[in-house]
């Protein structure tokens, strides 16, 4: 049987058994391997540029396996640890002698070992530590100990491609460590490769072992969790971060590759190390330094420090650390049985009883065990013999020698969290709005870990981290958005469910209280997170939830409501710059319409035909036109005009996204009313609030007509624009609320955060660094596909028509459409002010009807066929056609659009079969005010609209005879007589 014995130095391969072929192998491997040996050995008397030993040397090292290079791993380092100690000391700046310091016209000596050599040596020597594994402590200490000083070269000292190589080296070393066979070794706490590790990261070969495995007094993992290797783990942590942050400083001639390689070796000491005790002392340093990458980072578009890169690793690096030190599991003493979530006295008797054993000092035979404080209120405790030196000053962890090791107590827990907490919160939310998708992929996957290892210890810091997963939610990026939402539905059915949605609710409370300020305040970015996460926290939080924490306290929903009024209303208007305020203005100016306003204004119906939306009885201008029928499919329809839209006045605020999320909140609130049969009666409730204003406004419209006061003095009344615009503003938010309700928008609540099913293989892919661990392993129900639809309970649908006739009775009040929109309007002419009047109360007037016929189209869009069984659409129909002759382009507009989609959900295929269907209604209000023509001079404008959009004028020719004896009589000579403005409207009708 084979053999193979190891010492230091030197080598030895027996076996009694050995068959010839293994050593006929053997031998051939050792004299190829012995001619490149002697080779550079001979450089080191005889240096040269290039070597061609060392090239061939690699392609041996490559093409040869692990088994046949390990037994001869001590003589192949020999001569590799020699050129590198020499390249080394030939690049060191601390051997050239003061002398030659001080002249700075001596020519720079070409170095012993030449660039070419050093990087070929550093290639051979990581392709050996990849095959091979070292067989001892002190071989590893001594391979350390050469990379070390390679390591301290500064990037003035040497090439870049040899510091990089020295990173690559020592990565390649501790990757070949591997765990003893004894189960009883520290060893086993290793865990092996980063938790984090994304595929692709490592593209190493596993070393094969099995024939190879350490003594159980040699094992090396071992030997790097121990207090004799901590200063060693500190140097190296402090190296690796300190090579990264010297590419960062060097600028455009820094080295984004080196800088990953850094920060990937030092994940890669950290988990093979994988113990909180041996790393828990460089925690401040690490994390700090880390905080530092990722705050430079983020305002840095180029060179090594803004390297994409560099960044992901920086961020999954900083997360591993801490789940090493500070997870849950490791650090149970200190955490006041929160996992396990009951609180005894027994245990708590124990547990102080401990604290106060820890407290008492020990003293042994030639050691004594201190326990100070530092400076930085950290707990350190220090083992070390006594030693002759005076001590100055308090007692701390600078004037101690010993090992580098605290002990985790929990008030080092909860001060450690609270700095932690401090650094995160300085860069986590910032990197959210990154625009490298794999720099916010990273960061979930880091957000991920610390939620799932580390949700005690770092109790301050999870609602910032919640937080951060609820932008993710939305990211733009389907990967990462699909990751995020997966994750969050996990956590909700997990066991930690109870410490999730206590988070949750302050999280809520929060974002509710902060909202105005900065949406009004704040930058569009900012302010899209913030909302995000508002809609993000209450969709997954349930229907439920929002009736627990609005719905059930009148006074909670006032406030809720308050607050999104403030943020939508008009005067959010002046909340931006003026910068903001120049570039958002509309275009048009004085009596031009602007170019987007003239091509809204063509409906286009056939290839070369052509008809202007302004006043409908001008159409009758293209006889031809008149017995076309004009089509509008839903699909352009929904195109040209989307229901529901961002109000005119909100450009000037935010974005269309800022919009979404904010009306997506509200029609959140409106479907949680009627998605359970236990938040019943609560859509009736939460509309009332914003109908106050409009009964309001319809009460002091009514008192000005008693009163008799001018519309010019009314509107100067303190209060009376105010009220126009919460009328608006309130009007907005009711569309919203019950376009919630409608099966668009669960559909499109469900395309928005329904991408990730929770799954079991699902979530073991997040990241191809979870797939070993079980905490992701976990069944849960897709409760949101259940609980986010409408309620189908007897009486649902009787009361969201009951709701919506309660709107629609105070939108088609008389009083809130007298409003003038117009200089030239009867009504300001009649109070002889139509010269003098604010052009804000006309524009105040207009958006108020614009966002209430938008309204009339979302009640229809949630209703469906019960919007015209229940009598609404003949209440609304005659008062779209009589506003098809507004002058306000935006206010006819609006009507056309509504219309429109009042023929397609009600199944007509044109506008003109709509009102040719419901031509009795609209005609039998045509002739009451036919009567009145006085009091109603725009009705022949709208019959001559009706007209027109029939198309086929003999179909309601029967249905027309009352109205055309009026007309006919208006054309007499009495009737002009005593109409003479309305003798052109009532002729343009004839024509039609």
């Amino acid at each position: 049987m084979e053999e193979t014995d190891r010492y230091n130095g030197a080598f030895i391969v027996g076996g009694g058994d050995g068959d010839d072929g293994d050593e006929a192998q053997r031998s051939s491997v050792f004299a190829e391997l012995k001619t490149y040996c002697l080779e550079l050995l001979g450089l080191l008397q005889n240096p040269q540029k290039h070597s061609s030993a060392l090239s061939q040397l690699l392609r041996f090292l490559r093409k040869s396996p692990s088994i046949s290079l390990q037994p001869f791993l001590d003589y192949t380092l020999f001569p590799l640890l020699l050129l590198l100690d020499a390249a080394v000391d030939c690049r060191s700046l601390k051997n050239v002698d003061s002398e030659e310091k001080l002249i700075s016209d001596v020519p720079k000596m070409p170095h012993k070992v030449s660039d070419s050599v050093a990087e070929g040596v550093l290639h051979c020597l990581e392709e050996l530590l990849k095959k091979c594994q070292l067989g001892s402590v002190d071989q590893m200490v001594v391979v350390l100990k050469k990379l070390t000083y390679g390591a301290l070269l500064s990037a003035s000292e040497a090439a870049e491609e040899f510091r990089e190589g020295v990173i690559r080296c020592f990565r390649a070393l501790i990757l070949s460590l591997q765990p003893c066979s004894d189960m009883s070794c520290s060893c086993k706490q290793s865990l092996g490769f980063p938790i984090l590790l994304a595929s692709g990261d490592l593209q190493v070969p596993l070393v094969n072992t099995s024939k190879y495995d350490s003594e159980p007094g040699e094992c090396l993992i071992a030997f790097l969790q121990s207090q004799g290797a901590s200063a060693a783990v500190g140097h190296w942590l402090s190296l690796l971060l300190k090579a990264a942050d010297t590419e960062a400083q060097r600028g455009h001639r820094g080295s984004a590759k080196l800088r990953v390689e850094a920060f990937l070796s030092l994940r890669m000491l950290v988990a093979k190390v994988g113990s909180a005790d041996a790393l828990a002392f460089f925690l401040p340093g690490v994390v700090s330094q880390f905080s530092k990458v990722l705050y430079v980072s983020k305002t840095m578009i180029s060179g090594a420090a803004g390297s994409v890169e560099a960044m992901d690793q920086a961020i999954r690096g900083v997360a591993e650390f801490l789940m090493v030190v500070l997870r849950d599991d490791a650090n149970l003493s200190g955490l006041d049985n929160v996992i396990a979530g009951c609180h005894t006295s027994k245990d708590e008797s124990t547990q102080s009883f401990l604290e106060d054993l820890r407290q008492l000092p020990l003293k042994a035979q030639g050691q004594s065990e201190t326990i100070a404080e530092d400076s930085s209120g950290e707990i350190i405790s220090s083992i070390s013999p006594r030693f002759g030196f005076e001590e100055k000053g308090s007692i701390s962890s600078r004037n101690m020698l010993g090992s580098l090791h605290v002990t985790r107590t929990k008030d080092w827990i909860e001060k450690t969290s609270t700095q932690v907490d401090k650094l995160l919160c300085t860069t986590f939310p910032k990197i959210c709005n990154h625009p490298a998708k794999k720099v916010r992929r990273g960061l979930l996957v880091a957000i991920q870990g610390l939620l799932s290892k580390c949700s005690h210890t770092l109790k301050k810091s999870r609602l910032m981290l919640l937080e951060c997963l609820c932008v993710l939610v939305c990211d733009d990026s389907e990967e990462v958005s699909a990751a995020a939402q997966g994750f969050l539905e996990y956590l909700f059915s997990s066991s930690d469910k109870h410490h999730i949605e206590c988070d949750v609710a302050e999280i809520f409370s929060r974002l509710i209280e902060n909202l105005p300020k900065v949406v009004l305040g704040s930058e569009e970015s900012v302010a899209l997170s913030h909302a995000q996460k508002l809609l993000v926290v209450i969709y997954f939080s349930g229907p439920q939830f929002v009736v627990d924490y609005l719905l059930q306290s009148p006074i909670k929903a006032a406030r809720f409501l308050d607050v999104f009024a403030l943020c939508l209303s008009q005067n959010s208007v002046f909340s931006g710059s003026i910068d903001k305020l120049l570039l958002e203005r509309p275009s048009s100016t004085g009596y031009l319409q602007s170019v987007a306003e003239l091509k809204s204004s063509i409906r286009f119906t056939s290839d070369d035909q052509a008809t202007m939306s302004t006043a409908p009885y001008e159409i009758s201008k293209f006889p031809g036109l008149k017995d076309k029928e004009i089509q509008y499919p839903l699909e352009n329809m929904q195109k040209d005009y989307e229901l529901p839209h961002m109000p005119p006045w909100f450009v000037y605020v935010g974005s269309q996204k800022l919009y979404k999320a904010l009306a997506g909140i509200l029609r959140l609130v409106g479907l949680s009313t009627m998605a359970d049969f236990r938040s019943e009666g609560y859509l009736s409730v939460i509309t009332d609030i914003p109908l106050g204003y409009f009964r309001k406004l319809v009460s002091e419209v009514r008192m000005r007509e008693y009163s008799k006061e001018s519309w010019q003095s009314w509107y100067r009344r303190t209060g009376s624009g105010q009220l126009l615009r919460q009328a608006s503003t309130a009007a907005c938010m009711l569309s919203e609320m019950i376009f919630g309700i409608s099966d668009q928008a669960v559909e499109d609540f469900a395309r928005m955060f329904q991408k990730s099913k929770i799954k079991q293989e699902n979530m073991k892919g997040c990241d191809a660094g979870f797939s070993g661990d079980q905490h992701y392993r976990h069944e849960a129900p897709m409760v949101n596909e259940s609980i986010w639809r409408v309620w189908q309970g007897r009486g649902a649908r009787s009361h969201l028509i009951d709701c919506i006739g309660n709107i629609m009775h105070e939108y088609l009040s008389s009083e809130v459409w007298d409003l003038p929109t117009e200089q030239k309007s009867s009504l300001l002419q009649a109070d002889g002010e139509a010269g003098n009047f604010s052009l804000h109360f006309l524009r105040d007037t207009a958006l108020l009807h614009q966002v209430i016929i938008d309204g009339i189209g979302i009640f229809n869009i949630c209703l469906g066929n019960d919007f015209a069984s229940s009598g609404f659409l003949h209440s609304a129909l005659y008062l779209l056609l009589e506003n098809l002759i507004c002058p306000n382009f935006q206010i006819r507009r609006a009507c056309d659009a509504i219309l429109r989609v009042l023929a397609t959900t009600s199944g007509y295929s044109t506008v003109g079969h709509l009102v040719l269907a419901n031509a009795d209604y609209v005609i039998d209000s045509i002739c009451r005010q036919l009567r009145h023509l006085d009091l109603n001079p725009h009705v022949p404008n709208v019959l001559g609209a009706m007209l027109s959009y029939i198309g086929i004028a003999h179909k309601i020719l029967p249905l027309l005879e009352e109205p055309m004896r009026t007309v006919s009589m208006e054309l007499e000579i009495l009737g002009r007589h005593q109409h003479p403005d309305l003798t052109i409207p009532f002729l343009k009708v004839i024509l039609i």
